[in-house]
């Protein structure tokens, strides 16, 4: 029975693959910070659509208040 190979990780960058456990410590590093700055993005780019959402829900919120007769 053939030995179950593990998945290597590996990098795809520009076309070509590079395994991850060869590459040297700093490119390993280098690495480490793209795949953190990816998640910030990510996080940030979540935060941002929330952020516009509530946005709109004041701003539709004012419109409606604005356009209500005053009690007088």
């Amino acid at each position: 029975m053939a030995k179950d190979k593990k998945t290597e990780p590996t990098l795809k960058l520009d076309d070509k693959s590079y395994n991850i456990n060869e590459l040297a410590d700093d490119q390993k590093v280098m690495v480490s910070h793209i795949d953190s700055l990816n998640r910030k993005i990510d996080s940030t780019l979540f935060n941002l659509q929330q952020l516009e959402v509530g946005r709109a829900a004041f701003i539709n919120g004012l419109k409606s208040a604005l356009d209500k007769p005053e009690d007088k």
